[in-house]
């Protein structure tokens, strides 16, 4: 499947984006919210799993109406555990050690960042996990997922589609790089994709990618490895990156990176 062979809707403030795989299809639901979310819906036979929520009010209802004559079996929850407004009856599915990254460690601290920031616009309720899974297939009416548990949650292949979800990809766009060693592990994740050549990768803050993309986000992170070796500190860094990727978006990640690479 070809990341750009799909049929285009325009909502009121996001966009949803259809792949037709034939007995299953993909909706990659674009927010257009102040972070970029990006929501995934695996439709086959009248029903639904979703990958992460939307978590910002607007989005909620905006993506409700939306699915409102499609039967939501499920919802896994990853690394997006704002939103509980969203669907707040259907069934939610995560790993224990996502549980907690929403909960208590990582990914509570960006909720209450996001809260501050955003203020009353955007659901800092965090979901309820009813079904803890584990690294593992799971099915969900009929719909078979592959658990790979990561260090802050999970990622999921998606093998009726050829597909992979992970949390950041973006080609084209900063992401949080938590120093050399997490910069090592996408690296190396990566490559993993290319090998098992997935067809689309699917991530939080971004449209669905391919392989070529895959290749181009290594390279910035080899590349982003070698400016900290070469700079004293992280304003310097951020000076640095932004000069030779002066088209990137995601400045906000860019900034989250410094800090790790220059934590001290």
């Amino acid at each position: 499947m070809n990341k750009n062979t799909f049929k285009e809707i325009k909502l009121t403030k996001g966009e949803m984006n259809i792949y037709d795989f034939g007995g299953i299809r993909l909706h990659a639901y674009k927010t257009n919210d102040f972070i970029d979310d990006e929501v995934f819906i695996i439709e086959k036979n009248g029903k639904a799993v979703i990958i992460e929520s939307p978590c910002f009010f607007d989005n909620n209802k905006e993506l409700e109406h939306y699915l409102k004559d499609i039967e939501v079996a499920g919802m896994l929850i990853a690394y997006h555990g704002a939103g509980a407004a969203f669907l707040p009856n259907v069934p939610k599915y995560a790993t224990q050690n996502a549980v907690e990254y929403s909960s208590t460690g990582g990914g509570k601290a960006l909720i209450n960042n996001f809260a501050n920031a955003f203020g009353e616009i955007f659901d800092s309720s965090v979901h309820k996990i009813t079904n803890i899974i584990k690294e593992d297939k799971i099915t969900i009416e009929g719909i078979d997922l592959v658990i790979k548990q990561t260090a802050e949650a999970f990622d999921i292949e998606i093998p009726e589609i050829n597909a992979v979800y992970t949390h950041m990809l973006g080609h084209d766009c900063h992401s949080i790089v938590a120093g050399k060693g997490h910069a090592d592990a996408i690296i190396s994740q990566l490559k993993d994709y290319i090998a098992k050549g997935y067809d689309l990768i699917l991530t939080s803050h971004y449209t669905p990618e391919d392989l070529k993309d895959a290749e181009t986000k290594i390279a910035y992170i080899e590349n982003l490895k070698m400016i900290a070796e070469n700079c004293d500190n992280a304003d310097e860094f951020k000076s640095e990156v932004k000069k030779q990727y002066p088209d990137y978006s995601g400045e906000n990640y860019l900034e989250m990176t410094a800090g790790y690479f220059f934590a001290n």
